[in-house]
């Protein structure tokens, strides 16, 4: 029987990614009653035009607390070196990296804004 897993990352990548996440780090920026921004600092990565952060995450709460809805979550990676299609796993294993910290296990509409690996995402508990 033929193998059908394809593995995104090669071992050079699954290593940056542990590097990446290990000083990932992040700052709050703003706060309302019904959201947050966050600027995410990545070793390696960074703004092309400040030098600082590599992107920011913006997440969107539910005011009404029903469990029926989702928390909005958006992904901003401003770095062009995470634009390019050969690190798709890698910008993919940072999103779900910050959706775990920040966000937590909560049901979340994600959307990714980072050139060719932009994408859309649903977490469901």
């Amino acid at each position: 029987m033929e193998k059908n897993i394809i593995d995104l990352m090669d071992d050079l990548q699954k290593k940056q990614l542990q590097e990446v996440i290990g000083g990932m780090t992040f700052t709050k920026n703003f706060r309302s009653p019904s959201a947050e921004e966050w600027y995410v600092f990545l070793p390696g990565f960074k703004d092309p035009v400040t030098g600082g952060a590599a992107g920011k995450v913006i997440v969107h709460y539910n005011l009404f607390d029903t469990k029926h809805i989702f928390i909005n979550t958006t992904i901003i990676l401003d770095d062009p070196a995470l634009h390019q299609k050969e690190v798709h796993g890698l910008v993919y294993g940072i999103c779900d990296e910050l959706v775990n910290r920040l966000v937590g296990y909560a049901d979340t509409l994600l959307s990714v804004h980072s050139g060719e690996n932009s994408y859309h995402a649903e977490y469901k508990q």
